[in-house]
């Protein structure tokens, strides 16, 4: 089918109208896996490319303006919780199908521009802050390589949001890529000041699988065109990332095309934080534990993050997937992990 999408104003918002002859169908078919088509009537941020990405401001229409601006509305469903395919922490319990209701999802990651305006409404300060520094990734060299494990990853004072590589670093110019650096608990903060919630597992996985399953889920994102559909390593990790998918390292928020159910960046880019503890198979760190380059002390409670990052790649992680799950420590902050926000039905 043959989709094109144009923007026409009325009644103060954007209504997205798609021309061709599947236009019904399409509908029908989002209708029936979740996506509620009066989401077509709301003003949803203009990207999936290259262009609209680099021009977002990394502010939603009406943001604070309309409690759910820059969210999806999806229908409660039935959906195969898990993978068969995957690692053996991804495997589906009984027959793997898990029921979610209804709720909305935020249509991209939350942004570093958002979270700057929740730290100017309240003063939040984020425990990278109050702990004096953050886990971040870098490229290691061969000399890094041959002296320590994990080289990529290293504990770096003054890291934290603000300041992502370090003190001398900073989140400005930056303002519509993923906030990360943030803990569960910043996470949730954010969250409840906006009266939302973090996804539970279940919930986030309905989203990212968007009505789809097969064994297609479970293959590295690409388009029709054989180019990467996601922000995600190509190359050799950790030492060379090829950036085919036109970014190495964190890119802007919705630079990809969306899902069926119209959201941005669900696989790659940063992982997100899910408020569920982890529990099942226990996997390692497959991109590197990264408490173990922190500061000595006893770490909080392993939670649930997904999607994948920028670091998940073919040779070592293989991560960048819905059903893809990893443990998380909810206190430690790292350089690739992010957050969207939910708000529930009822």
């Amino acid at each position: 089918m043959s989709r094109r999408w144009k923007f026409i104003a009325g009644a103060g918002a954007v209504t997205l109208a798609l021309f061709g002859a599947g236009f019904g169908a399409a509908l029908a078919v989002n209708d029936r896996h979740g996506f509620d088509p009066r989401n077509l009537a709301r003003t949803l941020a203009p990207l999936g490319s290259e262009q609209q990405c680099e021009r977002y401001s990394g502010i939603p229409s009406r943001w604070r303006d309309d409690s759910r601006a820059g969210m999806v509305h999806l229908r409660g469903g039935e959906f195969v919780f898990g993978s068969k395919l995957g690692y053996d922490d991804e495997r589906p319990v009984g027959d793997g199908r898990t029921k979610v209701g209804s709720f909305w999802i935020d249509q991209t990651d939350v942004t570093n521009a958002q979270f700057a305006a929740f730290v100017d409404a309240t003063g939040y300060v984020t425990e990278a802050e109050r702990q004096g520094g953050a886990v971040v990734f870098h490229v290691p060299t061969r000399e890094e390589l041959n002296t320590r494990d994990l080289a990529w990853w290293s504990w770096v004072k003054g890291a934290s949001w603000k300041h992502p590589g370090g003190s001398s670093s900073t989140w400005k110019g930056h303002e519509n890529q993923p906030v990360t650096m943030v803990t569960l608990a910043d996470a949730l903060a954010y969250a409840h000041w906006l009266g939302r919630d973090l996804p539970t597992e279940a919930e986030w996985e309905y989203a990212g699988k968007a009505g789809r399953e097969g064994a297609q889920l479970d293959a590295a994102p690409r388009d029709a065109g054989g180019k990467p559909s996601a922000n995600y390593w190509q190359g050799v990790f950790p030492v060379l990332d090829s950036a085919e998918d036109g970014h190495a390292g964190l890119s802007p928020v919705g630079c990809y095309a969306a899902n069926d159910f119209k959201l941005y960046d669900m696989i790659g880019n940063a992982w997100e934080w899910t408020k569920d503890p982890y529990t099942g198979p226990r996997q390692p760190h497959s991109n590197g534990d990264t408490a173990a380059v922190a500061p000595a002390r006893k770490h909080d409670t392993a939670m649930v993050i997904k999607g994948g990052s920028f670091l998940c790649a073919q040779d070592y992680c293989v991560r960048y997937r819905a059903s893809s799950r990893e443990q998380q420590e909810a206190d430690l902050p790292a350089s690739h992990i992010g957050f969207r926000t939910v708000l529930r039905d009822g």
